[in-house]
């Protein structure tokens, strides 16, 4: 089975999974930063508690999708800030889950009233 076929096992990810992969492709990010970031993408309508949005990193840790790694930043007690970076398998599970979104969008245009979608 090729890793593309494996990694459509884990299709489709929920919407706080693919806006955290969101937030953390633009770039290297800390927790309150995905935070904000995921609240303002979604408009305000995923608002994440610091205990699932830690949840959601520590399970994508496991499956390899992101990475943590030290940030030049200091938190409040003068520690370097912890980041996260998307990994090469985290940036290929987003992007199957964006060609999944484009066909779904694809499909329902010409179904939509107007198709305005």
């Amino acid at each position: 089975m090729s890793l593309s076929a494996n990694l459509q096992e884990h299709l489709p990810l929920s919407e706080s999974t693919a806006l955290i992969l969101m937030s953390l492709a633009a770039g290297p990010s800390h927790g309150y930063a995905i935070l904000k970031d995921v609240a303002e993408m979604s408009e305000g309508r995923v608002q994440l508690s610091t205990g699932t949005l830690y949840g959601a990193l520590a399970r994508l840790l496991e499956l390899g999708w992101i990475e943590r790694v030290e940030s030049t930043e200091l938190d409040e007690s003068a520690r370097p800030r912890k980041e996260y970076i998307l990994t090469q398998i985290g940036r290929r599970v987003l992007n199957l889950e964006l060609e999944r979104f484009r066909s779904l969008l694809k499909a329902a245009q010409p179904r939509v009233v107007g198709g305005d979608v």
